[in-house]
């Protein structure tokens, strides 16, 4: 591809391609091919300007790899097109800026254009949907903003002042409209992400279950769908059964049983169990669409913030109305007793509310963080205690196989061999690295074993050659399973060492090998529990599968209030609900299945880079920077966003308090009244855009990338 570089910085650039009028199309076409590109940090491409603007890491090397990259880059390029999601929040956002403009500019050339008294026969025809509004709202004996708007368009006409009632509407109208806006953004973000989340998949053949691409799976193939994965497909369940967790699309954190006739749908997650499903429909057929209508009927996406401002704002409807009773009746004065009427406290709320909570979301997706929902913002700011995990959370996501100790006559190649063939049905950071090893010994581990069962937080079971398998845990490996160490090699066992976590495997009961992971803690863990505890968190806690030796070593170099060894699910989840009881609101953060019941749990869940399906399904909030210093950037950007809010809260309140004492005491006309409240509407509204966080926050965000 040619392109011109129009501008270039330190880390930073931007070049234009020659293309007259780029199609959105194309311009998430190129988007998503530089954001997937390993040197790339952050791309933008703006398809209006056929501009690119670019940051990228590695210096000199990465620059240089970009602009390879960028003559590479075909917009006809399959793999390219591949990377682009099913939708994007691109046709949405110029959708609604194409209305607003529109808007805003029919309004302008109306009272530029028109004349006056066709001006007024618009105002009048368009009243009638609000007046109906407000009729209905009486009819129910509700007395709500509905009401006081319809009350005021009604006055202001009868009074023949048709140009407040038509200024009253538009910004009624603007509001809806930013209303309507965020809420659609945040859906089509929440479905793009889950819509990322799967590329490969088991399809179940007549010999051995095959790892292929999503996207060459048919109607009518069959998959096998395993503890901890997203279903892909829809489809039907004709073998075995599993427990679906559907959390991401409904909101509730029950799991619901499906046997077989039992209908799935993408982007679930199997809790537990393992069924074989045959696809009703390929990729990129109806699955956004599903996704979108069972959120957009769900409640999870409201922020609580936004309900209780738009409550207020119908609570103060019977004392404006009052108000306007009682001044005309004291002072015999309509002019005066209209000005209750003319400040109307919802446009600026229906307004500036909307307007805090999108920007917050977009601010943040900078970061690499994914918000499914302003609530959770909320949530994130008021909490006061943080729960990590400790494995791929706390320590590396990329943990690394270091030794291999093998017992009796057990070859380290073959040991390795097996536990790569069971465990990569389940990805986990551990799992991964198991994986990994094998491969890089080019040891093949086709399928050679019979179901695969996954206890969760203990281990992996299966039969291999007639023999039964299992690797995981000592407690589920020793303890549990009652498997025995080879006679004269117990010394083993006490002498693995400490710093590294160990898989456990055994055949028919008997020990085979040690597998020891090298899982070092993040060099940003302990800088960012410490600002978390700056930033008002009270109580830092790890809930770990670990060993207590271990845990308690990590507790005290990273400074924790406290912290849980060698505990299951239930245990995490146990211990949520009691820092509940203790009205303490939570936030979990973790990347594991074992973590899933307790992201489901707390107030709001975090799940981090490469952490399993059903935890990143599960989760409020995902963070897809490998660095958790993007937790500390979430609650600032949080305690921004609930100051914004109160700052606009109180701004709306008092102003508009404060023009409707004047106007009553006659000092301004309701004309000039609703002049001024449409523009401290419009200032609020303005102010609600602007960046959250500080320049200093910013250079913050440019040192994480040079470093990187």
């Amino acid at each position: 591809m040619r392109f011109v570089i129009l501008h270039e910085s330190s880390s930073r650039i931007r070049v234009r391609v020659p293309k007259y009028n780029m199609t959105m199309e194309q311009a998430d076409i190129l988007e998503y091919y530089l954001r997937n590109k390993p040197f790339v940090v952050q791309a933008t491409v703006h398809d209006r300007t056929s501009d690119a603007s670019i940051r990228y890491r590695g210096g000199a090397e990465g620059r240089k790899a970009l602009l390879e990259a960028l003559r590479g880059f075909s917009f006809s390029d399959e793999k390219a097109i591949a990377l682009v999601p099913e939708q994007t929040s691109r046709a949405l956002d110029h959708k609604y800026q194409e209305k607003m403009v529109s808007m805003v500019m029919f309004r302008t050339l109306r009272n530029i254009f028109l004349p006056i008294w066709l001006r007024n026969g618009i105002t009048i025809v368009k009243s009638a949907g609000f007046i109906a509004k407000g009729i209905k709202s009486l009819s129910k004996g509700k007395l709500e903003v509905a009401t006081l708007d319809a009350t005021a368009i009604t006055v202001s006409m009868l009074r023949n002042d048709f140009d407040t009632a038509s200024s009253v509407m538009f910004l009624l109208d603007i509001g809806d409209t930013l209303g309507e806006w965020t809420r659609r953004k945040s859906v089509t973000d929440l479905a793009s992400v889950m819509s990322l989340n799967v590329t490969k998949v088991w399809k179940k053949t007549e010999d051995v279950d095959v790892l292929v691409d999503v996207k060459e799976v048919k109607p009518g193939d069959k998959i096998v769908v395993r503890t901890s994965n997203v279903i892909p497909l829809d489809g039907k369940v004709v073998e075995g059964s599993a427990s679906v967790n559907q959390a991401t699309m409904t909101g509730e954190s029950i799991p619901v049983r499906k046997e077989p006739g039992g209908y799935v749908y993408a982007g679930t997650v199997v809790e537990d169990g393992s069924c074989v499903i045959e696809v009703a429909q390929s990729a990129g057929t109806g699955k956004y669409d599903q996704i979108v209508k069972i959120i957009e009927e769900s409640e999870k996406l409201k922020s609580e913030t936004e309900e209780k401002a738009f409550h207020l704002a119908d609570r103060l409807v019977p004392y404006s109305l009052a108000g306007t009773v009682i001044t005309y009746l004291l002072t015999r004065n309509a002019t005066r007793a209209l000005s209750f009427l003319m400040v109307d406290f919802s446009c600026a709320l229906n307004l500036s509310m909307p307007l805090s909570m999108l920007s917050a979301i977009k601010e943040a997706s900078k970061y690499d963080i994914s918000v499914k929902g302003g609530k959770f913002l909320e949530a994130t700011a008021t909490a006061d205690t943080v729960i990590f995990d400790k494995t791929g959370t706390l320590t590396h996501a990329t943990p690394s196989v270091v030794d291999i100790i093998t017992f009796g006559d057990a070859k380290e190649e073959e040991s390795l061999r097996i536990a790569a063939c069971l465990e990569e049905h389940y990805p986990h950071s551990v799992a991964n690295a198991v994986v990994e090893e094998a491969k890089k010994r080019h040891i093949s581990h086709e399928e050679m074993h019979s179901k695969v069962d996954y206890v969760v937080a203990h281990g992996i079971s299966s039969n291999i050659d007639g023999k039964n398998a299992i690797i995981g845990s000592y407690h589920f490996v020793v303890e549990d399973s009652k498997s025995v160490v080879p006679d004269g090699e117990e010394g083993k066992i006490d002498t693995l060492p400490t710093e590294y976590s160990h898989l456990y495997l055994a055949i028919d009961g008997v020990l085979q090998a040690v597998i020891c992971i090298f899982d070092p803690l993040r060099e940003e863990a302990a800088d960012v529990i410490k600002e978390l505890y700056e930033l008002g968190v009270s109580k830092v806690c790890m809930l770990t599968g670990d060993n207590e030796r271990t845990a308690a070593a990590v507790a005290k170099k990273l400074d924790l209030t406290e912290y849980r060894a060698e505990v299951l699910p239930e245990d995490k989840l146990a211990f949520i609900k009691a820092e509940h009881a203790a009205g303490r609101k939570v936030i979990m953060v973790g990347d594991g299945v074992n973590d899933a019941p307790a992201l489901s749990e707390s107030d709001v869940g975090i799940a981090v880079n490469e952490g399993a399906a059903i935890a990143r399904e599960i989760a409020d909030i995902t963070i897809s920077s490998d660095d958790l210093r993007r937790i500390v950037l979430l609650r600032r950007i949080s305690m921004q966003l609930m100051e914004r809010i109160d700052n606009n809260y109180k701004f709306i309140v008092a102003f508009n308090a404060g023009l409707i004492g004047l106007g009553v005491a006659g000092i301004l006309k309701p004309s000039s009244s609703a002049l001024f409240h449409n523009g401290s509407t419009i200032l609020s509204g303005l102010y609600s855009t602007t960046p959250l966080l500080s320049e200093s926050e910013e250079d913050i965000k440019e040192l994480d990338y040079e470093e990187a």
